[in-house]
Parts: C-alpha cells; sequence; structure tokens
C-alpha cells in the first residue's frame, strides 16, 4: 500500500521557478501531493498556484499573509498535513536547488522504517553541491561543523531543508514553541527530534545553485542560528550531565 505523502513549498517570489519545479517533481514523483505556502508574494506567485491547484487535483495552496519567515511556513504546512491524515511530509525548496529525482531517496527510507526522519544531505559522501561560491560552500560548511561541536547531535547536514519527516515525528514535537526561521528553523527541528528519541537517517543528494529568482539569505539568518545554537548547546549539554549524574547517584 503506497504512503500519502505531501511535499510542502513555501514561497515568497517564486513565480519564475515554481512552474520547473512541479513540473520536475511531478515528473519524478506523479503519486505526492503538493501544498504551497505563500506568503504573500507580490509577484503573483499564489495567484499562479491557484491556477493550478483548480486543474490538478494533487495541488493545494495556502495562503498567509504576510512574510514571516520560512521557519513559520512550514509549521503552517505540517499542521495543515497532520489535519488531513498524511504520513509522510516532505520540505522541498521552490527555487530548483533540490533535486526531485533524489526525493525518491528519502522516501524509500522513510517507508522501509528504517528511519523517522530522512535529510537529503549535501554532507555524507556521495552529497555533492554544484554551482555554490566559495563564500556559501564554507558558510554552510561550517555552519554544521559549529553544530556539531556545540551540540552533538550526530548529524552532518542539521542545516538542510530537504527533509521527510513520518507522521509520528510531527504529532509528538511541540510545533507551537518552534519560533526560529532559515538555517536555524531546520537545527531547532533536528535537535527536537534527536531529542524526543526519534532515528535520523541522511541520504547523500545533489544540491544546485538556484538559477530562477533571488536567495533570501540574510545576516539575520545567520546570526539567529549563531546565537541560538549556544543556547541549545548549552542546555543539551547540562540534561546530558545531569542525566549522567543521575544515574551514578543511583547506582
Amino acid at each position: 500500500m503506497l504512503s500519502k505523502i505531501l511535499v510542502v513549498i513555501p514561497t515568497f517570489n517564486e513565480r519564475l521557478a515554481l512552474p520547473v519545479t512541479l513540473s520536475g517533481l511531478f515528473e519524478a514523483q506523479p503519486e505526492v501531493d503538493v501544498l504551497i505556502v505563500d506568503d504573500g508574494s507580490p509577484d503573483g506567485t499564489g495567484e499562479w498556484a491557484e491556477e493550478q491547484a483548480r486543474s490538478d487535483s494533487r495541488i493545494h495552496v495556502l495562503h498567509r499573509s504576510e512574510k514571516s519567515g520560512l521557519g513559520m511556513a512550514y509549521i503552517a504546512g505540517f499542521d495543515w498535513a497532520l489535519e488531513r491524515d498524511y504520513e509522510i511530509i516532505c520540505e522541498f525548496d521552490a527555487d530548483g536547488s533540490h533535486r526531485a529525482l533524489d526525493l525518491g531517496q528519502l522516501l524509500d527510507v522513510a517507508r522501509s522504517g528504517r528511519a523517522d526522519l530522512v535529510i537529503g544531505s549535501r554532507w555524507v559522501p556521495g552529497g555533492e553541491i554544484v554551482d555554490w561560491p566559495k563564500s556559501r560552500f564554507f558558510l554552510s560548511r561550517g555552519a554544521n561543523v559549529y553544530v556539531n561541536a556545540v551540540m552533538g547531535l550526530g548529524v552532518r547536514d542539521a542545516t538542510a531543508g530537504f527533509r521527510a519527516y513520518t507522521r509520528p515525528v510531527l504529532e509528538t514535537l511541540d510545533l507551537s514553541g518552534v519560533q526560529s526561521q532559515g538555517y536555524c528553523f531546520q537545527i531547532d527541528m533536528t535537535y527536537r527530534t534527536v531529542e524526543a528519541g526519534f532515528r535520523i537517517a541522511e541520504v547523500p543528494i545533489v544540491f544546485v545553485e538556484r538559477e530562477l529568482g533571488e536567495s533570501k539569505m540574510s545576516g539575520s539568518i545567520i546570526s539567529e542560528a549563531f546565537t541560538k545554537v549556544a543556547g541549545w548547546g548549552l542546555t543539551r549539554r547540562r540534561d546530558q550531565l545531569r542525566r549522567l549524574f543521575g544515574r551514578s547517584k543511583l547506582a
């Protein structure tokens, strides 16, 4: 029996890239449904998506009145998916950075029961990045080294935005408590997943720099991630020490 799968695609001014992304996605995985979460794009992305939804039952659109960030867009999409009994809920970029043909790898692992969260990773053997400037390469690589050094999550690409969550993960986590954005949102969700005791698998993917539209990366997103990771790292290490000393006392 096939799983009921939803691919959540947040958008803000992705009118040029989204048609190409959807075409490739349905060509590679025609059985999935798609939820486009549009943050009031002034370029007409939401209106274009609505037109497609009227003629294709696999496409759904969730309109949000303002641009409140990637994290909140995904949380809205997750809530929408849980209300409609989807079994696997995926994150996917609108800009073409994630290849639709790689999605099958994530879905295979999620369906197999070997992991509760499957991450499409750039930093495991076989992972690859195409056409990134050196500054972006070192930023991403350095961010993941920093996350592992500070938090010890054991995930090589904790900032990755290409993911497949099984339903129990999103049902268990307190999604209402997630307030992070950008890089930080992905790290936050990884942290919560690990702390809840779920299994994470990483599969290699090819990440391609966008050809259409503009990147949403900003200095504030990077600063948020640096600051919050430091706080989470202290909390995680403190909790680990408490558990360790607690067991020692019992012994």
